[in-house]
């Protein structure tokens, strides 16, 4: 069984930072590309960046290029986001999912909240 836990989501101030993970558990989390997404109050959900498996390549929504970086540990089983100049309008709801065999998986999410 597929198991997807987000965990790192808080308060921080604008310009702060965060670092989000995501503990994958239930199948072979190195063979397949892993996504972070977001949803802010009111709004569809967001892609915001994603990774393939080794040789890694990552990918990234223009409303976070430049100031996020996807990662993953392989040995760990564990998927990060490191979240720098954090705006306010980056309050949302995180989620990672990952993708195999043309199936979605998604964690419940963790909350980030950029306010002064």
């Amino acid at each position: 069984q597929v198991r997807l836990v987000e965990s790192g989501g808080g308060l921080v101030q604008p310009g702060g930072s965060l670092r989000l993970s995501c503990a994958a558990s239930g199948f072979t989390f190195s063979n397949y590309f892993m996504s972070w997404f977001r949803q802010a109050p009111g709004k569809e959900r967001e892609w915001v960046a994603t990774i393939s498996t080794i040789p890694v390549s990552t990918f990234y929504g223009d409303s976070v290029k430049g100031r996020f970086t996807i990662s993953r540990d392989n040995a760990k089983n564990t998927l990060y986001l490191q979240m720098n100049s954090l705006q306010p309008e980056d309050t949302a709801v995180y989620y990672c999912k990952s993708r195999r065999d043309g199936v979605d998986d998604w964690g419940k999410g963790t909350l980030v909240t950029v306010s002064p």
